[in-house]
């Protein structure tokens, strides 16, 4: 792997991006963490408060002085009739019934308040001076890049298709997160384009290389270093790890999901709309086989991770998997309970093993 170009975009000691997980997931240690270790610790900041935002680069600022980034959400314009809303709690509701909980009254997002928000973190990661901030969802508009460019900081975006690195090339950012069908979490699409599109990371990996200038960085199912040569190989320069590092002792994910990944070795991670009204591949679940059936009949994101955040924090706090979402990438089962130093660094040995650098 040729990752030079991505270290000393990153300013980092190692190709490997620590993925933006959200949920609380990516803590000030975790991030602070894989930066010390030279990787790139990431904050998943997408649904988080400008406020908040700024609590959390300033701890993990505490708690290192290497380089990490931020993730942001782009918005997206949507429409949640109240109807929906009342069509959706109806089919949902043997769901909250499973744990006795009554359904409440639910005030819908809307698109304004999403990008005042998103202004707000935009403004947040500028003032606090932030080295990295990638985006996911598109791209950001030429007025938004300019202001990140002109503070010094370092862009990446995300994209599911051969086409939309193409858009994330032209559009002038440093870097392009590659994510391939494999991976946990949302679905990463641009507006217009399907969110079906499930190109396989080393397909999308040797179709992009051919259409952008700028570093290819792969994400999609990669746990070991046998995965991070073989997109090495066809031409990435980097790699984003999510699920490698949701199982690390410094991750805030739950610990029923950290167990879950290597425990449900046979279950399979599928994509499903049902938690949150956006593609997302998730552990397959009761919630998942048995209400699969209505999911074109649930709402628009980030409405429909509202009406469904109830119950799973109520079959988390039970310690059952049945309602949870979570989320994982395929290869979930290599999940390794370490340090994330640790990781980090077994995956550079892994790497140098087969002769190669990361």
């Amino acid at each position: 792997m040729e990752s030079k170009r991505v270290r000393e975009l990153l300013g980092v000691d190692r190709a490997i991006i620590q993925a933006p997980m959200a949920g609380g997931i990516t803590t000030p240690a975790l991030v602070s963490e894989v930066s010390n270790a030279g990787g790139l610790g990431m904050i998943a900041a997408g649904s988080l408060a400008p406020d908040d935002l700024r609590r959390l680069i300033r701890e993990t600022k505490e708690m290192t002085g290497r380089n990490f980034g931020v993730n942001l959400f782009i918005p997206r314009n949507f429409e949640v009739a109240d109807s929906d809303i009342e069509n959706a709690l109806r089919l949902l509701r043997p769901a909250y019934d499973a744990f006795g909980l009554e359904q409440k009254a639910v005030t819908p997002a809307v698109p304004g308040d999403i990008r005042e928000k998103f202004d707000g973190q935009l403004g947040v990661v500028i003032e606090e001076a932030v080295p990295v901030v990638s985006f996911i969802f598109g791209v950001p508009d030429a007025d938004q890049l300019s202001r990140l460019k002109s503070s010094g900081i370092v862009t990446l975006a995300t994209a599911t298709t051969a086409a939309e690195a193409a858009d994330i090339g032209a559009a002038g950012l440093d870097a392009v997160v590659l994510q391939g069908a494999e991976a946990g979490g949302h679905r990463g699409a641009h507006p217009g384009t399907s969110e079906d599109s499930l190109t396989g990371l080393m397909s999308l990996i040797s179709e992009s290389v051919e259409r952008v200038d700028i570093p290819v960085i792969a994400a999609g199912g990669i746990m070991t270093g046998r995965e991070i040569v073989s997109a090495g190989v066809l031409g990435a320069e980097g790699v984003q790890m999510g699920t490698a590092f949701l199982a690390v002792h410094e991750s805030g994910a739950h610990p029923l999901h950290k167990k879950i990944l290597t425990e449900s070795a046979d279950i399979p991670a599928v994509l499903t709309k049902l938690f949150t009204g956006r593609p997302a591949r998730a552990v397959k679940n009761r919630f998942i086989s048995e209400f699969g059936m209505f999911e074109d009949e649930m709402t628009a994101y980030p409405v429909q991770r509202s009406l469904t955040q109830p119950f799973q924090d109520a079959s988390r706090s039970t310690g059952s998997p049945d309602y949870a979402m979570l989320l994982a990438g395929q290869g979930k089962q290599h999940a390794r309970y370490m340090p994330a130093a640790e990781l980090i660094g077994a995956l550079a040995s892994e790497v140098g093993g087969l002769g190669y650098d990361i």
